[in-house]
This record gives structure tokens, sequence and C-alpha cells, in this order.
């Protein structure tokens, strides 16, 4: 039978094109690819093209799609398959025509030397993994090979052009090794051969960058060449010379970029910091920068001054460790770290002015990690050297977490002020870590700065600078335990007497009154001097985030020292919730924080409260229930429910361990009377006016949710009815019309559809069923688990019935039906005797 052949580009959208892989068909496909206007029309020919790249075919194509009539995106169509074969199926290729290949490759190298470049690239990549195919044993001397070819004297490309292919075929070749798919085995022996092949390679670099003739593109092509094989982890002082001759065209502004980059791949390769005499040789190298960093931040060059800054943090914080345990170097190491000091300084405001000093935090970490490793004897020493230092790291942290002026920060775009607001989170944990440094005499020194900033009459003060070191304190407050501080007390007093007119020095202000709120809990008598501010900053909307999450701590802290304010706190919040001056979250937030407030209250009082607080929700419910369901009205109904279920997550009156230190703090007295938050109410089963069989569904469908506390909430929703089913009439009719469903819906969530984490949960619904359902369950269970691939088609007829029989005899011991259900979802989702059950 004749077969009929079609041209890519000919069959309609959605039909598939016949796989005859011409280099007509080819070159048409690109041009659908290229220029047909339909999407689809792309797709089919981007499909097809694709398969033709893996084709037999695609070895006779290629070379003719690299004729000089050809276009480039044609010629590199053909380039990108020939690499493609050579990479991925190299053992199709015969080994006497090995050396064809290899010459074939030179001579579209050598004719592209001044063609196409991007065409040139791809075929110096795609000789490059023909090298690392061959070497060592097909191909021992590659790179001097390669070296050797294009120095030719009679080749009839002109010289620069010959030097360019071979720098361009010598840069990709390591890259081509890090991304190559040779076996394990393969990849040990090409490097060590590529590590020896370097001899051939840094000499004829350092000829090219050094020698006055060689043009800029050449140098820029040598640099180039040089970043891609330091990347082989080759001895750093074998790099020594081309590292200098790097660091001597810093000066020249074409080769900057490629300098720098040159420099910084060099000094962080992992091995490098074996060479600590040639590390110690780079220090005045790096040190001889600093003229030009002035200069560059002087003048507002930025990339300038962000390249020599990643140079000096790449020695810095790649090999602090080595260059500390140089004692006798010391003060060379020390003026380096004062240069990277100057950096994180910069002048400016990041990222509008400056996108430098980001770059230099981790080294302080890493800094301060390595003095804290030494011994005792030898960490005093640095200790001693460098406290002065981060006591000079916290004040330049805290002058670039200065918010710009009112007017220049009007100006800033979204993206920059949030850039702005993740660089102060990053200098915040960088004072937090600080700390450990310092210690108590960090606060010490951030109160006298406030303290002599808030009093002084001489000159006034900038909002920004008062908000930064409130934002230190913040910083560590929130996290280190501040409690036995004996600056915090004064710290609260002047708080009240900053003068705010600022949004974000308000935000700041809230957030450190709730770093603080557990310091108040031991000082409940400093509460009334922050309390009002908070209350106040409650009614303003650009304040929502943080006076509702300081509010909330308070009133988690110190629960058992607010009845005196509980009234006032109450009628600020309702009047905020009715006014709706905060988004849904933090309206949540706010119920939980009245939740801790009401759970410290004698229980008449907490009725009360709550009367107050959620009868207006309650008459909303009733009058929205009765509305014709949409989705304006759906939404008032979710948000009012969260109010209640955020309000009622929080109000416990039983009194936790964690809240008390020991009795001999503080003697409490327990509230009297039932617990006023309605946990779990039974007796709604027994409402003549509930649907039971609406919420049964409802439940069953919330079980397949993603969500886990509503996974969560849903079983437990069973648990509880369950019980019930042979006392109330209306949910044991639900039980056994809908029962078999539930069933189904447990068995598909353990079969793999839940995750893991939930099986217990599942587990107590089966132990339920078994329990109160019995006859039912055996049933419904064997009906259940018949139809081949339920719940999961890794389970055999045997496993399943095991399965079952093991659950049915299973009624008193709740824990053995969780360890069944926890067997049973392994074996559904094929890990059962694997290592991801160890901690399971």
């Amino acid at each position: 039978m004749e077969r009929r052949e079609e041209q890519p580009g000919a069959a309609g959208a959605g039909a598939a094109p016949a796989l005859d892989f011409t280099v007509e068909n080819v070159e048409k496909a690109l041009h659908q690819l290229y220029y047909d206007p339909n999407i689809e029309n792309k797709n089919l020919a981007q499909k097809w093209l694709m398969q033709a790249q893996v084709s037999p075919q695609a070895w006779h194509f290629s070379w003719q799609l690299l004729q000089p009539d050809k276009v480039p995106e044609i010629q590199y169509f053909g380039a990108s398959a020939l690499h493609i074969k050579i990479s991925r199926y190299w053992s199709d290729i015969p080994t006497d025509q090995y050396e064809s290949l290899k010459a074939q490759l030179f001579t579209q190298i050598t004719r592209f030397a001044s063609g196409s470049k991007i065409v040139l690239t791809r075929l110096c990549v795609a000789l490059a993994s023909l090298a690392l195919s061959m070497m060592p044993d097909a191909w021992p001397c590659a790179v001097a090979d390669m070296v050797r070819l294009f120095q030719a004297e009679d080749s009839p490309v002109d010289g620069q052009g010959r030097c360019l292919a071979l720098l361009e075929l010598l840069t990709v070749l390591p890259e081509e090794f890090q991304t190559s798919r040779l076996p394990q085995y393969r990849k040990g022996l090409v490097r060590t051969s590529l590590a020896v092949e370097c001899g051939a390679v840094f000499p004829l670099l350092e000829q090219l960058l050094q020698q006055p003739s060689s043009p800029s593109c050449v140098r820029q092509k040598v640099l180039k060449c040089f970043s891609s094989w330091v990347q082989l982890e080759v001895p750093l002082q074998d790099c020594e010379a081309l590292i200098q001759a790097a660091f001597a065209a810093l000066q020249d502004s074409e080769l900057f970029d490629s300098s720098v980059e040159a420099i910084v791949n060099a000094i962080s390769q992992p091995d490098a910091q074996r060479y600590v005499n040639t590390l110690l040789k780079l220090i005045p190298l790096v040190l001889g920068l600093q003229e030009q960093l002035r200069q560059a931040v002087q003048n507002g060059d930025m990339e300038t001054s962000h390249g020599i800054c990643r140079i000096a943090v790449a020695l810095g914080e790649n090999h602090s460790r080595a260059l500390l345990d140089q004692v006798e170097h010391w003060q060379s190491f020390l003026a380096l770290v004062n240069m990277i000091m100057f950096c994180t300084g910069i002048p400016g405001h990041y990222p509008v002015n400056e996108t430098t000093s980001s770059l230099t935090l981790t080294f302080w970490y890493t800094l301060q990690d390595d003095i804290l490793s030494f011994e005792a004897e030898k960490q005093a020493v640095y200790q001693q050297v460098y406290r002065p230092v981060y006591f000079q790291l916290v004040d330049v942290l805290l002058h670039k977490a200065q918010f710009p002026s009112d007017e220049e920060y009007g100006f800033w775009s979204s993206d920059e002020k949030e850039q702005f607001r993740i660089y102060r989170v990053d200098i915040s944990d960088t004072l937090m870590y600080v700390y450990e440094m310092l210690g108590a005499e960090l606060l010490s020194n951030l109160y006298d700065k406030l303290g002599r900033l808030l009093t002084s009459s001489e000159e006034p003060y900038s909002w920004q600078h008062t908000e930064a070191l409130l934002y230190g304190f913040q910083s560590i407050a929130e996290t280190i335990d501040v409690n036995y501080s004996d600056v915090v007390p004064g710290l609260i007093g002047l708080i009240p007497r900053i003068s705010i007119s600022n949004v974000q020095l308000a935000d700041t202000v809230m957030f450190t009154i709730g770093a603080l709120s557990e310091w108040l809990a031991d000082h409940p008598v400093m509460i009334n001097s922050v309390l009002p501010l908070v209350l106040h900053a409650l009614g303003n909307p650009e304040l929502s985030v943080s006076s509702v999450s300081t509010l909330k701590k308070i009133c988690r802290e110190c629960k058992y020292d607010l009845p005196p304010y509980a009234a006032n706190i109450v009628a600020v919040s309702q009047d905020v919730l009715m006014k709706q001056i905060h988004k849904t979250s933090q309206c949540m937030w706010l119920m939980q924080a009245l939740g801790f407030l009401l759970s410290a209250l004698q229980v008449e009082e907490i009725l009360k409260n709550l009367h107050s607080l959620i009868s207006p929700y309650i008459q909303q419910l009733e009058k929205l229930a009765e509305e014709i369901p949409n989705p304006s009205n759906k939404l008032a109904i979710v948000h009012i429910l969260g109010l209640l279920s955020n309000l009622f997550t929080t109000l416990d009156i039983s009194h936790h361990e964690d809240d008390h230190e020991g009795p001999e703090l503080r003697k409490l007295p327990v509230p009297q009377g039932p617990n006023p938050a309605l946990k779990r109410k039974p007796d709604l089963f027994l409402c003549e006016r509930l649907d039971v069989k609406a919420v049964f569904q409802c439940a069953v469908l919330a079980l397949k949710f993603p969500e886990a506390p509503t996974v969560k909430a849903s079983c437990g929703f069973f648990t509880e009815l369950l019980p019930r089913c042979g006392e109330v009439e209306s949910v044991g009719k639900v039980v056994q019309e809908d029962g078999r469903m539930l069933l189904i819906a447990v068995l598909e969530a353990i079969g793999g559809q839940a995750s893991r984490s939930l099986m217990d949960c599942f587990a107590d619904i089966l132990f339920a069923l078994n329990k109160h359902c019995f006859s039912l369950l055996s049933m419904w269970i064997k009906e259940a688990l018949q139809p081949p691939g339920f719940p999961s088609a890794r389970l055999s007829p045997e496993q399943k019935d095991t399965f079952s029989q093991q659950i049915l005899r299973e009624r008193v011991n709740k824990r053995r039906v969780k360890e069944m259900v926890k067997e049973f979802t392994l074996l559904c989702r094929g890990l059962h005797g694997t290592d991801y059950t160890a901690d399971y």
C-alpha cells in the first residue's frame, strides 16, 4: 500500500502531520514555527520538530541544514539536532565514525567562525559533547588538540575569528560537562582528564589577556572562558596569574562585568580554602579596589560598586575561617572586614539608590559563627577585636533600615516598597543574630541612643531615626528573652513620649509593644502605660495589622492582669468591628484577642460580655438565613461564622499549665460555673428543625476538601453523630440511608486521596461505625471493597479482605484500629516497607 506523504503545515489544525523527516519538511516546519500566526499550527510544528531532532534521519538533514545558503534559524536547528544526537544517542554512533564526525564538526566550526554566532555556539556545544563522550580513552588530549587545530596558520579564517571560535569552544566545554548525562563513573574520569587539560588552556588565556594587542572582544571571551573553567574546581594556586590579570582588567569598563564574574567564581569554589597562601595574596588585591569603589559610590555608579562588593564578600564569606586562622595576618583581614562594612553602609536607600548592601548580610552571620567557634582563648582575642566592629555594624544597619522622607517614599513603586520591607526583615534577622555576640550591652546601647534622642532639646529628631531604633529593639525582643533586661522598663516609659505623626512609626511602636507582651505579663503595673496607645490605634485602618496583632499578644500573655481594662477593650473592639474598619483576617484576630481576654473573667462577666458582643451577629445570621441564598449573603454568613469560631477558639476558662510558671507567682481565682464556650453541642441533633440529611451530606463532601482543619472538623462531627444513631430517630434514619456513602468517602481518603497525617481522624469514624452500626458496617465494607482497584489499584483482594475482617473484629481498642488504618494506607500508597514509613 502506497503511503501518502504530508508536509508539516499542510495538515489542518488538530490533524497529525506525517513523520517524513526530510530537509524540505524540516524547513517548512521551521517556517511554520517562526511565522505562522496560528498558535495551534505553531504547537504542531514544534512537536513535529522535536520528533525530527531525535529521529535517525537527523544525522542526514542536520548537515544539509548547515549549508551556507540557509538562514541562521535553519542552521541553528541543524546544529541543535547534531548536539541532541551526540549527547543523548552516543551509543548509536559506530566507533569507526568518531573521527569522521569530529572532523566534520571542526570544519563547520571553522566555517561559522566568521558567521552566525548563535550557530557557532551550538556547533561548539556539539563538539564539546563529542569530546566528553570520547575522553579520555578515544580522545586522550582533546583540549590540546582543539588548541593546536585552531592555531593552525593554513586556516581560511582570519586569526581573530579562529581565536574567538576556539575560546567559545573552550568556554562551553566545562559548561557542557556540568550538564552532561555521563554515568557517574565516567564523570569522575572526565573531570580528572579536564583538570589535567587545563594545563593547555590557562597559559593560552594568560597570554591573550596580558598581551596589549588583544582586542577587547578577545579579552572578554578569555575572562568568560576562565570563569567557566574554574568551576571545575581547579586548584586556586593554578589560577593565581589569571586572577591577577582579571583584577587588572577591572579598570577597563568593557571588561568589568566579565572580570567580576571570573574572580568571584574562582574565589568561591569550595576547594579554594585549602590554598591559604593564595587567599592571603588576594586580600591586598581586593583592598586595592577601595578607591575605585569610593569613586563609583560618589558618581552613583551602582554597577561598579555592586561588582566590587561581590568580590570583597566572596573572599570574606567563603574564607573567613581560613583567614581568621592566620592570626599573624589579623590586620589585613580586619581591613577587608572594614571594606565590607563600607559596602553594608553604602549611601542611599535600598533598593532605589543602591542594591549592594544586601549582598553583605550573610557575611556578618558567617564571621560571627566562625569567631564563636574558636576555643575560648582565641575567641576572647577575636571578641576584643570584633565586638567594636559589630557595634558599628548595628549603627550601620539601623541607619540603612531608616525610611526615606515622606515625599521621597511617596514616589516609590509598590515593588520597591515591598523590596525595602523584605530588606528590613533581613536587617531584623541580622540584628537578632548579632545579639548572640553582643548580648545585653546591645539593648543598653539602643536604649541610650533612643533616650538621648527623645529627651534632647538641642535639635529636633527625625521620626525615621526614632523608628529605626525602635525597630532594632523589636527585632531582638521578638525572638530573645528580654524579661530580665534592665532597660525594658525605661523603654516602656519612653514609648508614650514618642510623638507619633507617621504611619510607619506608629506601626513600629505597635509591633514593639507586641514584642514586649511577655515582659508586660511579668510587670503588669506597666500595662496601663501602653494599652491606651494600642486601643487608640485600633481605630486607624492603616494600623490594622500592627494594632490588632499587638492587642492579641497582650490579651494572650497578660489576660489575668486585664480584668480592670476588659470593659474598655471590649467596647473599643466592638466599635471597630461594627464600623468594619479592619479586613477579614484582622477581624478574626481581634475575636481571638477577645476570647483570650474573656477567659480570665468570672463566668457572669463572660456571659454578660458575650451577650453584648455576639447578639448583633446572631441577629444578622437570623436575618440572612431568611433571605434567598446568593453569593453576597453567603460571604456575610461565612464572615460571621468565622468571627464566632475564632472567638470560641481562644475562649477557655480552664487553667492550663502553660499559663503559669508556678503557684508561687500568683494565686488566681478559678471562675465558677459551666464553661461558656458551646465546644461540642450534641443536643443540636435533637432539634426538630435540623435537616440532618443535608448536614450529613455536607459533612461527607467536606471530608474530601484539601484543607486539613476542615477534614478534621468533619471527622469530629461524625464521631459525635454516629453514637446517637440509636437514640435519635432522624440520625438513625440518615445513617441507614447514607452511611454507605460515608464509608466510601472514608475508604477513598485512606486509599490515598487524603494526607497521611489525617489517618487517625478517619480511623475514628471507622471505629464509631463499627461500635454503633456494626451490622450495617459489616455489610457495607464488603460491598465497598469488592470492585477491583478500589480504594487503590495496588491492593490484592486478599489484602482488602484481611483489612475488613480486622476492622470488624476490633470494637473496643481504638488504638488498634488506628494502627490497622495506618498499615492499610501504606499498602494503598505503595509505601509499605519503605523508608517513608520510618517516622510514621
